[in-house]
């Protein structure tokens, strides 16, 4: 983009660890000036080892670099009154206050909702958390493996029923599912800003991202019902939605949701015309009265041909398929590549590729910025707040900043 939709918006954002940075980092993909106030020690996710791509990984911390991209970073002691301070005199430029820090804590360092929004009629004041501002939880710690996998069902519902433990969940899930919301909730406070001359108080918690993404379950629940487990391909009624074990043990997705408007094109292209002709398979209320006949009959098609050739074969009917695919595929998968889900930075030196925002403008993902090391911009911050070197200096003496 030529101008992206947030030039000329500033972002304060105090922060640590996933959810609320990675919006953070979406809002700085799309042109804000994202201002990171870390820790002196920094945030603790710069220390984390996992799946070799944090600390764990050669070369560059890839987990905080798909956090914090294109963003500036400050190190400053909020423990000390003038830390505080001169977060105070960075929130008088800022349209935007993100954070993730739990409401006491907030309370106790004078950034809560109430005192800023006061202060900052205009300020969009947006937090991200585990369970929500209210109620007897509010002040607990969550993560997402915790307030979006645990206790916001997404583990319960996924976990086959002849499983001893609940399965686990994948690196970071919630956290980035409840960024979007996060970084969603932060633009419409700013249109509405825009139009109202007023500020916004914003939140999205993990657990209600979690009741989002289940809405399906949750509806049947509110109906009386209870949600069950994926049901196994012999129990679905429409033997065309399901996966399909191919002869070098790979599997094809069908979602053929209109059976009857491809079954006899699918039987064409499988040399199966017989299959069309079966009284039993006729429609969709025979296949589903004779759906274990069916399914066999898909299974040994399916068990003929290999993947590629599943691929080939599938890719002559207009109809919803899809190769089930392994992540490392996704990097070489032409659709990916087309469309520049997978960008490349490349600044100051420093060269590699991350998943870009899903949201393009234009035709165009944005262009990826590295993430600032930690502190990074200190200096450069302060100067533009109107500190001169003495006083920085006072700062780095007092253990203001480091």
């Amino acid at each position: 983009m030529d101008e992206g939709a947030f030039d000329g918006v500033r972002v304060v954002e105090l922060a640590q660890w996933v959810f609320v940075p990675v919006a953070g980092a979406l809002l700085a993909d799309w042109g804000a000036d994202v201002i990171r106030v870390e820790r002196p020690d920094g945030d603790p996710y710069r220390g984390l080892a996992t799946q070799g791509i944090g600390t764990d990984g050669a070369g560059v911390n890839m987990s905080v670099a798909l956090a914090n991209r294109g963003k500036r970073s400050i190190a400053l002691d909020l423990r000390t009154g003038d830390g505080l301070a001169i977060l105070g005199r960075l929130l008088e430029s800022a349209d935007v206050f993100l954070t993730s820090l739990r409401p006491g804590a907030l309370r106790r360092l004078g950034l809560d909702a109430g005192t800023l929004t006061g202060r900052f009629p205009r300020l969009v004041y947006a937090c991200g958390h585990g369970y929500g501002t209210r109620g007897p939880d509010a002040n607990l710690p969550g993560y997402d493996a915790s307030a979006f996998w645990a206790r916001g069902g997404m583990g319960h519902v996924l976990t086959p029923p002849d499983r001893d433990q609940p399965i686990g969940q994948r690196g970071a899930m919630g956290d980035r599912n409840g960024a979007m919301a996060l970084a969603f909730g932060t633009s419409a406070a700013l249109l509405r800003r825009e139009r109202t001359g007023r500020g916004s108080v914003i939140d999205v918690s993990l657990l209600a991202t979690a009741m989002w993404t289940l809405s399906s379950d949750l509806l049947s629940a509110l109906g009386g019902g209870r949600p069950r487990a994926t049901a196994t391909r012999q129990a679905v009624p429409n033997p065309l939605v399901g996966t399909y074990r191919t002869k070098d043990g790979r599997h094809i997705q069908l979602v053929f949701l209109q059976p009857d408007r491809y079954w006899a094109e699918l039987c064409q292209l499988m040399g199966r015309d017989d299959l069309a002709a079966d009284p039993r398979f006729r429609d969709i209320r025979a296949r589903g009265e004779n759906r274990a006949a069916c399914t066999e009959e898909l299974d040994a098609e399916f068990a003929s041909r290999t993947f590629e050739e599943w691929k080939a074969l599938l890719s002559g009917i207009d109809a919803p398929w899809a190769p089930v695919q392994a992540v490392e595929e996704l990097l070489d998968d032409p659709q990916v590549l087309a469309n520049g889900y997978i960008g490349e930075v490349d600044e100051d030196g420093l060269r590699y590729r991350l998943p870009t925002v899903p949201v393009q403008f234009d035709g165009e993902p944005p262009e990826l910025r590295r993430a600032p090391e930690h502190g990074e911009h200190t200096e450069t911050v302060l100067l533009g707040l109107g500190y001169d070197w003495g006083q920085i200096a006072a700062f780095k003496g007092a253990g203001v900043v480091p």
